[in-house]
């Protein structure tokens, strides 16, 4: 395999976002890339998640999982997969801005796709890391048993802790919050006066 796409100005470890080179779709493809990285002794990480509405704590998150080795992997979540997993209003930003906002991460060197109809931990299969990075949710909900399961795929395991005080899930219920008492604040006067006057009398307003 050529240096193209690893060493350019461009490619995997470019100074840009260069998606077009981060991002890899094909697993077959991703697999000889992950493969020419592990001959050349360079140690692979692997990551993933949804990353709904990009924050401060996905790119701490991804600083500190780059420190466990040299080539950070991310698979990220499509909308169909998200849709399944969290209900029909997630995510809020669809996958093909959430791969390219996680590309412009400077931790992050490769992006690729977690489709919902593939087999469970297809991608960690395939890659066999050296390191897994999981959050303690992931080793909650799988269970100690499914957790060591998965820990034979890889060299080991990592769990990190959130590197933010909130969630993506939070930050969408505090939305919905704010813009409820705007509403209410906006909206409940003048149904008042449209009642009011549709009875033909006036309502008196709260002072």
């Amino acid at each position: 395999m050529t240096s193209k796409g690893f060493f350019t100005n461009g490619g995997i470890f470019g100074q840009g976002s260069n998606f077009n080179d981060r991002f890899i779709a094909d697993y077959k493809h991703l697999k000889k890339i992950i493969d020419h990285c592990k001959g050349i002794g360079l140690k692979i990480v692997l990551t993933q998640g949804t990353y709904d509405m990009v924050h401060i704590g996905h790119a701490r998150y991804f600083e500190e999982a780059k420190k466990h080795g040299d080539l950070l992997v991310v698979g990220v979540d499509s909308d169909k997969k998200v849709r399944a997993r969290k209900g029909p209003d997630r995510p809020l930003v669809p996958e093909k801005e959430r791969l390219e906002m996680v590309t412009h991460l400077r931790p992050v060197d490769i992006v690729t796709i977690k489709e919902v109809d593939m087999p469970q931990w297809a991608l960690i299969r395939m890659i066999q890391p050296d390191v897994l990075i999981v959050t303690q949710e992931t080793v909650e909900k799988y269970g100690k048993a499914k957790m060591a399961e998965m820990k034979k795929l890889c060299g080991e395991v990592k769990i990190l802790e959130p590197r933010a005080t909130t969630s993506t899930s939070a930050k969408i219920r505090l939305m919905q919050l704010k813009l409820a008492k705007r509403f209410e604040k906006a909206i409940v006067p003048r149904l008042a006066d449209m009642i009011s006057d549709a009875l033909g009398h006036t309502v008196p307003k709260k002072k």
